[in-house]
């Protein structure tokens, strides 16, 4: 009996990529349907960059309504979300546009919800299914957590209990997302490398699904992508503005996190980011920045401690990904060079590889621990389910 799981695939995000894409915006919008907008976006860099007057005059252009939301950080807050569904409501917004990195995405998502739902988004982070959500469009200015064609939305709970929830529900899709790799130049290194992380985090989370079996082409796809960013993250930081190599990162992203890199696969994805969730969403570091540290780490404590079938996962990660040499006789001494190779490559980047690094205290732990469990109600259910124990030793292991 074939040991492939049954799937189902609805990648309906309508992309617009390249050089200037954003000036079609008020036509993509027609497009999907959208008359009143509200456009999303973060801090000043919109402004001063122009672009965010360069999309609100696109979506006028076309004889739209536009209301521009600014004031979105990075671990997008519930509150301000709060702030954005009261003024979609008065405007009748019926399109939101999020414009900058995932968390405007995110937000905007959010916001969608609430349009949809008469005011309800909070209950979809926390579990229940969305069925429906106001059309989203993207326009992205970093490469990194591919919300603009996944079915994923992310916030911080800063009203009430300070957990970082996420969800995916098939709605949740934006209806169409406009790239342009120029939109990327000016952001930082750490940000390209964080990014170019959180990209990379969306493969592995697939890769190392609970149900291991597989089809080979889904294998191809996500080893393909991951030495994709591999290869293209060191020239992105080198060279700003390197046009293929951004585009890379950017394409990258987006198809990391879209769901076809999980095809064949089934269960509960990896691990790494209900371990990141707590650092991010508590000690505001860059996601990134935390995948980095726990990732190697939650790996890790699979290849001391898993089964053979586990470990041998992680090896081929190793020598499919990273090139390691296969040495059948010896399976873990693959995967503990593959994971020194990965770490590596962390480091080229100029990313943290300990807590200490992320200035989280090792005195903390417990306290993290205690939130991962609070919020996974006593258990992180993955490729290796991690329990109380398993969750202490992992962040131990790299409390630095």
């Amino acid at each position: 009996m074939s040991k492939r799981t049954n799937f189902s695939f609805h990648p309906y995000t309508d992309i617009l990529f390249g050089k200037d894409t954003e000036k079609e915006t008020g036509k993509m919008i027609r497009k999907h349907g959208g008359t009143r907008v509200m456009v999303v976006y973060g801090g000043g860099s919109a402004k001063k960059s122009g672009l965010l007057d360069r999309v609100t005059q696109a979506i006028k252009d076309e004889g739209l309504y536009c209301v521009e939301f600014g004031g979105v950080q990075p671990n997008p807050r519930r509150s301000l979300v709060e702030k954005g569904i009261k003024i979609a409501q008065d405007e009748k917004i019926d399109f939101l546009i999020g414009l900058g990195g995932g968390s405007s995405i995110d937000t905007a998502k959010a916001i969608a919800l609430a349009l949809a739902n008469g005011g309800e988004y909070w209950k979809f982070y926390n579990g229940v299914p969305a069925e429906k959500m106001a059309p989203v469009g993207t326009i992205h200015t970093i490469s990194a957590a591919g919300s603009e064609t996944s079915r994923s939305s992310v916030l911080v709970d800063d009203l009430e209990k300070g957990h970082k929830l996420g969800f995916m529900w098939d709605p949740c899709r934006s209806v169409f997302s406009i790239m342009n790799p120029e939109l990327t130049y000016t952001v930082s290194a750490y940000q390209t490398a964080a990014g170019s992380v959180d990209i990379l985090a969306h493969s592995v989370n697939r890769y190392f699904m609970k149900e291991m079996h597989t089809t080979r082409l889904g294998d191809e796809f996500a080893e393909g992508l991951l030495r994709t960013v591999i290869k293209y993250a060191p020239i992105a930081i080198a060279k700003p503005d390197d046009y293929d190599a951004r585009a890379e990162l950017m394409l990258s992203g987006s198809f990391s996190h879209n769901d076809l890199m999980a095809i064949g696969r089934a269960g509960l994805r990896g691990s790494e980011h209900p371990l990141e969730h707590q650092l991010s969403g508590h000690y505001d570091t860059a996601h990134g920045a935390g995948l980095s540290v726990m990732m190697p780490g939650w790996l890790q404590y699979i290849v001391d401690n898993g089964t053979p079938e586990q470990v041998a996962r992680v090896a081929q990660f190793a020598v499919s990904v990273f090139g390691v040499r296969a040495d059948m006789a010896d399976i873990k001494a693959t995967a503990n060079a593959g994971l020194q190779a990965f770490r590596a490559w962390i480091r080229s980047l100029g990313m943290p590889l300990s807590l200490k690094e992320l200035g989280v205290p090792k005195e903390d732990i417990p306290a993290i621990v205690g939130r991962v469990l609070g919020a996974h109600n006593g258990k992180i259910i993955g490729l290796m389910d991690l329990d109380e124990h398993a969750i202490t030793a992992i962040y131990n292991s790299v409390a630095g």
